[in-house]
């Protein structure tokens, strides 16, 4: 609960709502009044109904999928927010889209992580608050403060509280090499072993299975990612670690984008759970048993009250 004198206020746009409300109740604020629709060409139009004038404000949208419909809010409202002389406007991305996009992978490659760091500083944001980027130096591309929280710490406190810590028989696996110390610094706080998937990816969205690197037969594993998309990296990673003998597999990521067939292949895998964080919402279906949601309100909401009281976000990394 916010208790000093100055004014706060969150708004936000059509990607995460629910989100945005948990975090509004979690400091005893409500929701911004304000209004984004569109024009009947498809245009987007807001309307801040509330004055704004020399406060602090959130603006609580991820820029999932429709990826360019959400971005194009988020800015437009920090255009709105600016130009109603708001005192400092923080965007809060709990993900950012086109993170993946963070450097040139072979000629002619756009930089777009880039570009949308410059795009959003053009639009008016002092300031950004976001978690786990797919490239830790994405906060680089900004030439604005970035705050990055971390999800690890919160799936790693839900497999302690279902009884994995210290278990014999849990190991934590990476699923490819890129995500070797994520997968290391969750398995600390399981003191667990790791193991390492080693594969190729003979084109976007499709990976094979080559090596797995450590011991997994008759063991609990736990697969990690920061993100899991059309999901057949982690299904084909669950099928391999089955085949190897793993006598449960479980995978768990912070951004569930689950884009395509990723459904239909987690559902089909042997994957028995798989644990997200809510940066962003699930749809509402029939074929969600295996899929559990996490909130990360409560760390949003201390994160920007830390920012609100211009307090440190240091310990928060601690937990």
């Amino acid at each position: 609960m916010i208790t000093h004198g100055r004014n706060i206020k969150i708004f936000t746009g059509n990607s995460h709502p629910k989100l945005a409300k948990d975090i509004a109740d979690i400091l005893g604020v409500p929701v911004g009044n304000a209004k984004v629709g569109t024009f009947s060409d498809g245009e987007i139009c807001v309307d801040i109904n509330e004055t704004v004038r020399g406060q602090e404000v959130f603006v609580v949208q991820s820029t999932n999928s429709p990826v360019n419909n959400n971005l194009m809010e988020l800015l437009i409202m920090i255009d709105a927010l600016k130009r109603a002389s708001a005192g400092r406007i923080t965007a809060v991305i709990p993900y950012y889209g086109y993170a993946r996009q963070d450097r040139k992978a072979k000629s002619r490659d756009p930089i777009t992580a880039k570009l949308v760091a410059d795009i959003l500083t053009t639009a008016g944001a002092d300031r950004v608050l976001t978690m786990d980027l797919h490239a830790a130096q994405i906060q680089g591309y900004f030439d604005i403060p970035v705050d990055h929280l971390l999800g690890s710490p919160i799936l790693a406190r839900y497999f302690v509280e279902k009884g994995f810590e210290d278990r014999e028989d849990v190991v934590v696996v990476s699923p490819d090499l890129g995500s070797v110390t994520r997968a290391r610094k969750f398995a600390d706080k399981l003191h667990a072993p790791i193991a390492i998937i080693d594969k190729r990816r003979p084109k976007a969205n499709v990976s094979e299975i080559m090596n797995i690197i450590g011991e997994v037969k008759g063991k609990a594993c736990i697969l990690i990612d920061d993100m899991i998309d059309t999901a057949g990296t982690i299904a084909n990673a669950a099928n391999a670690l089955k085949d190897l003998g793993a006598t449960n597999v479980y995978a768990c990521c912070t951004h569930g984008v689950l884009s395509g067939p990723a459904f239909d292949r987690i559902n089909a895998s042997a994957i028995e759970e798989l644990v997200m964080l809510d940066t962003i919402a699930l749809p509402e279906r029939n074929d969600l048993g295996k899929f559990k949601s996490i909130s990360v309100a409560p760390l949003f909401a201390e994160a920007i009250k830390r920012i609100y009281d211009e307090e440190p976000l240091s310990k928060l990394f601690d937990v």
